[in-house]
């Protein structure tokens, strides 16, 4: 079974209260981390690699973040997905063999560039492209930015859902979609669902997330956040320390 096979399995089967959880890491060193500690796979998030790199999200470029996540893939042996925002615009078959050449078995795709959403219809045929162009060797999240740009009716998310599983998509991402609406979206989407988790504990956690219907859970930037505040704070009690 390839890494792509075997990172498509881990998605369907799996009980309620049980998603699967991709930790995103932002470099090589962060993902030998998570890793040994057990995780089957791993998701990188733009924002965090961004940060590693010196960018801000949505401002890293392409060549830095194929490299990024190339540097990522050869640091360990489980699968890893790729957050590659709305690729850079390139072509469906480009994008898909900068993807595997880096080592990816999968993407994070979005529906939206430069602040506003694309057409649902147009969008799906794009990503029918790009999953004819991978022949089934990477794992498709079409992430969904209704609820980031403000349209909050669950029946335009479920719309555009139902394209991009039509489509070919493996797994939709309703990204910012508020927690009470997750049993809807999980009776209105086929196929495996994938919903954001905070690490401040403010929000619910991935076994309830998995509960209310989450197939997986990605957190985003947040590791790379909460990694930060430590070096902060470990940093300041060094400096504490040291005499004046």
């Amino acid at each position: 079974m390839s890494k792509a096979e075997a990172f498509r399995a881990l998605h369907h089967g799996r009980p309620p209260g049980a998603p699967l959880i991709l930790p995103g890491p932002w470099d090589a060193a962060s993902a030998r981390a998570l890793a040994a500690a057990g995780f089957p796979a791993l998701a990188t998030p733009s924002a965090g690699v961004a940060a590693s790199l010196g960018y801000a999200d949505g401002h890293t470029p392409a060549e830095e973040m194929f490299a990024a996540v190339a540097r990522i893939a050869r640091a360990v042996d489980v699968p890893v997905s790729a957050d590659v925002e709305d690729g850079y615009g390139l072509a469906p078959k480009e994008l898909a063999e900068r993807l595997l050449e880096a080592g990816a078995v999968g993407c994070n795709l979005e529906d939206s560039s430069g602040g506003a959403l694309k057409d649902p219809r147009r969008h799906a045929d794009w990503l029918a492209e790009f999953r004819s162009a991978a022949g089934g060797e990477l794992f498709l999240n079409a992430r969904v930015d209704t609820f980031v740009l403000g349209v909050t009716d669950p029946d335009r998310v479920i719309e555009r859902a139902a394209l991009y599983v039509a489509a070919g998509a493996d797994c939709v991402y309703p990204i910012e979609a508020p927690t009470a609406l997750l049993p809807l979206l999980r009776s209105g989407v086929q196929g495996p669902l994938n919903m954001y988790a905070r690490l401040d504990g403010a929000g619910p956690s991935p076994a309830e997330l998995g509960e209310l219907g989450a197939t997986r859970v990605t957190f985003g930037p947040g590791l790379l956040r909460r990694a930060l505040r430590a070096v902060h704070e470990v940093v300041h009690e060094v400096v504490q320390e040291v005499p004046a």
